[in-house]
């Protein structure tokens, strides 16, 4: 069976029709504009984002030719949306993920962060759901103001939420975006009564959770009426097809941020680390686990470095590693320009360049952002390994950045593991295009789905564990001296 798969992201829409076999039999894709604001203010336009998600799809079946059976649709995960259940219309800009204007909420919350991570897994931190909801109603935009109102008027929902109203009717998200909402009781996979008071959200405004692979209605947005058979979020369906179905498999997505997900098994976790557990998917009655962290900006750094005009593109980076002076590693970058997450949780965190000298060139400060991103994913490896109590086997890896072998190397010799990349840059979509297989019935299992892969290139490390181990050690040091000058 065919199916179309779109993957919604920060920066871009990319759909692609897949064959039965896994072969990309055509592609669209339409760029979106995230625009920044001060005070952490990232929104996005959501009639930009729908029109994106209808042109790419319309444009992969373009290019493909053929017809599909089905659609699976991944979404963005904590980008949230005030929008007016009666009409569908949206009620203002979509607050994107990266948003950080909901601190002020987390702050005065703090109290209850322990009993939080109790029922849902996730730290107290407005990089989730539940703060941009709470924020939004608190501040007034939009539409209204006070506790979000219950189903029949406005609401505050995920994006993927509206968006799959838009096409279909239905009020749901799935189980995997729930999971990274601070309302989500994670081991009953529905929504606690207790979180949603804390934040003061009536339960009934917010959409019914639904298994990943669960068919939740048609739609006619690309042509002739089809059945969408897959929700899920962005990262959880990038594990997925990296096939990381047993406890400790793991990956990372290089993409606008990095995110590093880990396989927890069936069991609901508990990070003791500092880290998000979520669903990584539901398929049928059957939940999934993973433990998460996240690096908020890895590509979004390097695109932060081209507009500073210090490089050309990402492109250069490799050149400019290479060119990098031999007593570079004085000098360190923390990647905390949007904040820092797991493990340390500090919204208000900067960005920092530290060891710099009179002889530090343009060189070393590419190369420094470059370990910077890789030394983040280190520590988030570290905890993981803490967590589920082995360390990690290889590490699989995908999206744009990994075009740079300076970052797969450094990654490499600071995990001291082989690091694996995935043979296609769209992992995410390919993930979902299984899930809406499977859920179109043209697959009998999440593995047959999936199918198998064999990874593009291998990277190994090529220096010592002890090298390794201070290298880490030196900027663990200097990210929490960065976080603590934040709080």
């Amino acid at each position: 069976m065919n199916v179309l798969a779109i993957d919604q992201g920060t920066s871009a829409t990319k759909a692609l029709v897949v064959g039965a076999d896994g072969t990309v039999l055509g592609e669209g894709t339409r760029a979106v504009t995230p625009r920044f604001g001060a005070d952490g203010a990232v929104e996005q336009d959501p009639a930009e984002l729908l029109d994106s998600v209808i042109s790419a799809g319309r444009a992969a079946l373009a290019d493909a030719g053929v017809g599909v059976g089905a659609v699976g649709l991944a979404n963005q995960g904590e980008t949230v949306l005030r929008w007016d259940r009666a009409s569908g219309r949206a009620l203002g800009p979509a607050v994107s993920w990266q948003d950080r204007r909901a601190a002020s909420i987390t702050a005065s919350l703090g109290e209850h962060a322990e009993r939080l991570a109790q029922i849902t897994g996730l730290p107290l931190d407005p990089y989730f759901v539940a703060p941009k909801i709470a924020w939004l109603a608190r501040s007034g935009a939009g539409e209204g103001g006070g506790a979000v109102a219950p189903a029949g008027a406005s609401v505050i929902t995920t994006i993927d939420a509206w968006t799959t109203h838009q096409l279909t009717g239905a009020f749901v998200t799935d189980a995997a975006t729930a999971s990274r909402s601070l309302l989500l009781d994670l081991d009953s996979v529905s929504w606690s009564d207790e979180a949603c008071e804390v934040f003061d959200i009536a339960v009934e405004s917010l959409p019914s959770v639904v298994a990943c692979d669960a068919p939740v209605g048609e739609t006619d947005a690309f042509g002739p009426k089809l059945p969408v058979t897959a929700l899920i979020v962005d990262q959880q369906a990038a594990l997925l097809a990296e096939a990381c179905f047993d406890r400790g498999d793991a990956k990372c997505t290089y993409g606008t941020g990095a995110f590093i997900l880990a396989n927890s098994g069936a069991r609901a976790p508990r990070s003791r680390s500092g880290l998000a557990a979520c669903v990584a998917w539901q398929v049928g009655s059957e939940t999934s686990y993973c433990l998460d962290g996240q690096v908020y900006t890895a590509g979004a750094a390097v695109g932060w470095l081209e507009r500073l005009g210090l490089i050309k593109g990402a492109a250069e980076l490799d050149g400019l590693c290479r060119a990098a002076s031999p007593g570079a590693t004085e000098t360190q970058f923390i990647p905390g320009l949007a904040g820092l997450g797991a493990p340390f949780w500090a919204p208000q965190a900067r960005g920092a360049w530290v060891g710099l000298s009179l002889a530090t060139s343009r060189e070393d400060l590419a190369s420094a952002v470059v370990w910077g991103i890789a030394a983040q994913v280190a520590t988030l490896a570290q905890a993981i390994s803490s967590d589920l109590g082995a360390p990690l086997a290889r590490l699989r890896v995908d999206g744009g950045l990994t075009r740079s072998h300076a970052l797969l190397q450094a990654q490499a010799d600071l995990l001291q593991i082989p690091v694996e990349v995935y043979p296609s840059a769209d992992a995410t979509a390919l993930g979902v295009a299984a899930l809406a297989r499977l859920g179109a019935g043209g697959a009998a299992t999440l593995a047959e789905a999936v199918g198998a892969w064999t990874p593009s290139l291998v990277v190994e490390p090529v220096i010592s564990a002890a090298e390794a181990g201070e290298r880490l050690q030196s900027f663990m040091r200097v990210a929490e001296t960065v976080a603590g000058m934040s709080s």
